[in-house]
């Protein structure tokens, strides 16, 4: 809107010229997505309160969570308008991309809102059932797929990170592709997200590597020196992850342990749905598995404790999964769990950018 707005004034005053540079409106989109968190914070906590949306705790968890029955969830309701209203702030409305990912976002989040709001206020004890949540996430995955594969000039092409001369062309089939990023790290977020602050350090670390990917991806002249596909207008998405980090930071501030508020399923499906998104539109699939080396692993402790349970006929590979439970139960504190694992995603957004020269 801004951009809009200000930058054609750029002719009479020069100083609304800076509206036209994807790092100014990025920064910027950052914090005043900040900013919103931060500031309603304590007025939507206090709303959940007032609404008893307070987070149920499994009986057959951590013993050390039963304590943080009742918290406030839900929180990602917060995060969802600070993105959005950021986004719509500062990008430049008139690109493809801002609204694909805008639509794949708050879609997603009507879909955790909607299991949150049948667990939390109507007090149904397993909220949308997984079939129901898997098929609408699915379709809306798919869709997105569809819509990105109808532009004229978008790549089917899959970029394989450490090999420049390698790049399959899936055609068709990179739409259930597209679908399948989606999915896969909307799903491994929501698993992720079990302790304070857990999820949503690692959505900061990845949104602003994507941040950079955006950037670069949109900028012809870099594009062609780092030799990574260019894909016109994707640098505009760099404002949205910018929003999506600055987001992350401001609902931090009362996610941090202890926890004053949860994200919540409506926080957790629409940050790994946009986090996915934006790894197709910078066609940096694959390396979202690098990027976010910690929500697949952690969605893997689930998938390989749940097998091999059904295997063995109850015999577990951790003490518990997700994977961030299996360290409580050997006696890690709850913080150094929460660090280490932000540690080793900082890490692992170190060696996804170090990709950039590496191939």
């Amino acid at each position: 809107m801004f951009y809009h707005l200000l930058y054609p004034l750029h002719t009479e005053i020069s100083a609304f010229n800076v509206f036209r540079y994807i790092t100014f409106r990025t920064i910027y989109a950052s914090l005043t997505a900040f900013l919103i968190c931060f500031l309603l914070g304590p007025w939507a906590i206090r709303k959940l309160k007032d609404m008893q949306v307070g987070q149920y705790i499994r009986e057959d968890g951590p013993a050390a969570h039963y304590k943080k029955a009742g918290t406030p969830t839900m929180g990602g309701t917060l995060i969802l308008f600070s993105i959005a209203l950021s986004t719509l702030l500062w990008s430049n409305l008139t690109n493809y991309y801002i609204w694909i990912i805008l639509m794949v976002t708050v879609g997603y989040g009507g879909i955790g809102f909607i299991d949150d709001y049948l667990m939390q206020v109507k007090k149904q004890s397993k909220g949308l059932s997984v079939r129901k949540k898997f098929l609408l996430q699915t379709v809306l995955a798919i869709t997105t797929g569809i819509l990105l594969y109808a532009i004229p000039d978008f790549s089917t092409r899959v970029t394989v990170p450490f090999f420049k001369n390698i790049s399959p062309d899936l055609g068709w089939g990179y739409i259930l592709f597209a679908a399948l990023i989606i999915v896969g790290t909307s799903n491994a977020v929501n698993l992720t997200d079990g302790l304070d602050g857990l999820a949503i350090g690692p959505v900061i670390i990845a949104a602003v590597t994507y941040m950079v990917f955006s950037y670069v991806s949109g900028h012809v002249n870099i594009a062609d020196y780092l030799q990574i596909k260019y894909v016109a207008g994707s640098g505009e998405t760099a404002v949205f992850c910018g929003a999506m980090a600055g987001a992350g930071l401001g609902f931090l501030w009362f996610n941090t342990y202890p926890a004053q508020v949860f994200m919540g399923d409506v926080g957790s499906l629409s940050l790994g749905s946009a986090l996915g998104t934006v790894a197709v539109i910078t066609k940096q699939e694959i390396l979202l598995v690098l990027v976010g080396g910690l929500f697949v692993v952690e969605a893997l402790s689930v998938i390989f404790q749940v097998s091999f349970f059904k295997m063995t006929n109850g015999r577990r590979i951790f003490k518990m999964a997700p994977l961030h439970h299996h360290f409580e139960l050997k006696g890690w504190a709850e913080p150094k769990v929460i660090v280490r694992f932000w540690i080793i995603a900082i890490a692992l957004a170190m060696i996804s950018m170090s990709t950039l020269k590496l191939r």
